[in-house]
């Protein structure tokens, strides 16, 4: 079974972030390390995906930025959606040879890892390509969008944990004027509130699942291990 490295990035600015996926991303087609997951969060921002359409930042972008959240252009598929503190983010840098199946393996993990979490959580693909993502009911859970290059993916996925779902209400969000936010928090038994940070525990949840869905081997790698790595000679077999 090949390896999955999974990297815990913490919290790093969108740009600085963007950076670390090119150059996990070149180290991939070069051969120097194995399919990688990078997991973090963002401070708040809003990326504007290749299909945004005019609009779907209503109030324009100087009036997002007095509220402290970025506008960022990024080459990914999708539309608008937000990343802020609270919200897991995952970077798969992989090989793949299907897009279409690549995404649908991601919604399944995503929705795995929910299943841990005790939300039921679905896919909602036969309603179109804005409807890509995982979904409570009629409220969306997390979004996904990817690039490829070379056969190699950057961007990926965005789950809402414990996040303020306030920011997506300026925007329209993912294209669907009328798509509600909801988030692992906010879908918590009342009976069993949940306490304190839950972002680590759903971290490693994810990671387990997203390695099982591919079929790959997790192994925990740490950030100076991905960047020595990145500057050594190519692996013989990466799988």
């Amino acid at each position: 079974m090949a390896d999955l490295w999974v990297v815990s990035a913490g919290r790093m600015e969108y740009h600085a972030a963007y950076a670390l996926q090119e150059e996990v991303r070149a180290g991939r087609q070069q051969d120097r390390i194995p399919d990688t997951l990078l997991l973090l969060e963002h401070p708040p921002v809003y990326t504007r995906g290749r299909r945004t359409g005019p609009g779907e930042l209503p109030m324009g972008e100087a009036w997002y930025r007095a509220q402290g959240i970025d506008v960022v252009d990024v080459d990914r598929g999708g539309r608008v959606t937000y990343h802020g503190p609270g919200q897991l983010v995952g970077y798969p840098i992989m090989r793949t040879s299907d897009v279409i199946a690549f995404v649908r393996t991601m919604e399944r993990a995503i929705v795995a890892a929910l299943a841990e979490e005790g939300v039921a959580a679905a896919l909602r693909t036969d309603e179109g390509p804005d409807y890509t993502g995982v979904w409570v009911g009629e409220r969306k859970i997390a979004s996904i969008g990817v690039h490829v290059s070379r056969g190699v993916t950057t961007h990926g996925f965005a789950v809402n944990v414990q996040n303020d779902l306030q920011p997506f209400e300026w925007v329209v969000a993912c294209g669907l004027p009328d798509v509600r936010m909801t988030s692992l928090l906010a879908q918590s038994d009342p009976a069993h509130p949940r306490t304190g940070d839950v972002l680590p525990c759903f971290r490693r949840r994810m990671a387990h699942a997203f390695a099982r869905e591919h079929g790959l081997r997790q192994r925990l790698v740490s950030r100076a291990r991905l960047e020595a790595a990145l500057r050594a000679a190519p692996l013989a077999s990466v799988g």
